[in-house]
């Protein structure tokens, strides 16, 4: 196995974990979403947003993907509030 081919394998084993993790992270949203309709709460929670950011940012130790990884983040965020306005709209 050449170096281009052993990169893309560990690639394909992190992306197969992190569809696992998304996956369990979106079960999580939905359940954050039905204590938002119970409790009467938006979906928006910038605070909470800023603290995910936060904590999650000082994991990546390596500065130059760090900025990547809060984009990352920003993104599934995004992406969580589309879905949950989704599941408000049903």
């Amino acid at each position: 196995m050449n170096e281009l081919e052993k990169a893309r394998s560990i690639i394909n084993e992190v992306d197969a974990e992190m569809a696992v993790l998304w996956e369990k992270r979106m079960k999580a949203v939905e359940m954050v979403v039905q204590y938002k309709m119970e409790h009467g709460l938006p979906v928006f929670d910038g605070k909470r947003e800023k603290e995910v950011i936060e904590r999650n940012a000082q994991r990546v130790h390596d500065e130059h993907l760090k900025a990547y990884y809060i984009e990352t983040l920003q993104m599934m965020m995004d992406i969580s509030k589309k879905y949950q306005k989704e599941i408000m709209e049903r």
